[in-house]
């Protein structure tokens, strides 16, 4: 890489990592970039899977009071987050590179939709609860669970936009705000990309350079994100999910 081609890199790191924290996406800012550089679309994918791991664990940390209290509920769903990002890692060597082309902006449309109609679903689920006497599962129940790993089989593949699935998921299943919500996907995506990039170290081929700059970018982006995204009111945090996500599919389908 040249020297500005190193200092695009570690710039869409460090937004990739801030993006990532507060909504997700971030992938769809570093991918295009590494693509820019000449490195072929698999690698690229590896490489930025990998250095993006640092951001997301920046992240997590960076929202760890959100965390209080959820050591359960994150621990059960980082499981099919792991089984889910394994799948789809494996998916990415297989598959052709256009297979998730057209399915990836439906989703992410639809996940969208389910984030802006998610204060109403909540509250028709609740009235629905308190009629039939029942409260909310603190996980989720197996609907949760098993969302979770298909948009976890779909992160393990290319990762982007898949915070904005995780989030639309929980909030539609979850009896809790935003921003815990939100502390609980930076630690999905930490888990998922980690699966994943352990797995291509042993079949793929890195760019060890670009590895390294968005590692580092990703890490204090993670925390920029962090402090930004935590003082965010929910509904400010579901407008920033639905325009991040439109410009996503914007760019998914013009890609």
């Amino acid at each position: 890489m040249s020297i500005w081609e190193m200092i695009a890199v570690f710039g869409a790191g460090i937004s990739a990592g801030a993006i990532n924290t507060v909504v997700g996406s971030g992938t769809l800012i570093t991918f295009p970039v590494l693509l820019a550089t000449g490195l072929p679309p698999v690698t690229a994918t590896v490489s930025n899977a990998l250095g993006l791991i640092p951001g997301s664990i920046s992240g997590a940390i960076g929202y760890r009071k959100e965390l209080a209290g959820q050591g359960r509920r994150v621990l059960k769903l980082s499981i099919g987050a792991l089984i889910g990002g394994l799948t789809g890692a494996t998916l990415l060597l297989v598959l052709p590179s256009t297979a998730f082309e057209t399915i990836v902006p439906i989703l992410v449309a639809l996940a969208l939709g389910l984030v802006i109609l998610q204060p109403r679903i909540s509250k028709a689920v609740q009235r629905r609860r308190e009629l039939n006497g029942t409260t909310a599962r603190a996980d989720g129940g197996p609907l949760l669970v098993v969302g979770l790993i298909l948009a976890s089989v779909y992160g393990g593949y290319f990762t982007a936009a898949q915070g904005i699935i995780y989030l639309s998921l929980m909030g539609m299943l979850l009896d809790d705000t935003m921003q815990r919500l939100n502390a609980v996907k930076n630690v999905l995506a930490a888990v998922v990309n980690s699966v994943a990039a352990l797995f291509f170290l042993f079949v793929a081929d890195f760019d060890w350079t670009a590895v390294a700059l968005i590692a580092v970018g990703s890490a204090l982006g993670g925390q920029i994100g962090a402090k930004v995204g935590r003082r965010l009111s929910p509904t400010v945090l579901r407008g920033l999910i639905v325009a991040v996500g439109t410009v996503a599919i914007v760019q998914l389908v013009l890609r």
